[in-house]
């Protein structure tokens, strides 16, 4: 099983990344999947979730500005974050979660800063 993210970079305040993660050796059509990131000596906190039927759930945190969605034909989840702050710099994680089971992915770094 893989969870590859990609898309991270460093971006100015008030700019957008895309965020992808391709997974490989599951079903990927039955997992839930999240978002999480991790800033420096900061919890691990999740972002966005998409459910295996496409309900989502944000943080209030990003709410209104990042939007998470699902490919399932690609095997892959995106996250879509638009309007970045400085507090949004953290390294992103993907996760895939069905029942007991959760894989992760290895986490991409995003840094907003001018």
């Amino acid at each position: 099983v893989q969870l590859v993210e990609s898309g991270g970079g460093l971006v100015q305040p008030g700019g957008s990344l895309r965020l992808s993660c391709a997974a490989s050796g599951i079903v990927f059509s039955i997992y839930a999947m999240d978002w999480y990131r991790q800033a420096p000596e900061k919890q691990r906190e999740l972002v966005a979730s998409i459910s295996s039927g496409g309900g989502t759930y944000y943080a209030d945190s990003v709410k209104g500005r990042f939007t998470i969605s699902r490919d399932n034909n690609k095997s892959t989840v995106y996250l879509q974050m638009n309007s970045l702050k400085a507090e949004d710099t953290a390294v992103y994680y993907c996760s895939g979660h069905a029942g007991p089971t959760t894989y992760w992915g290895q986490g991409t770094q995003v840094t907003v800063s001018s």
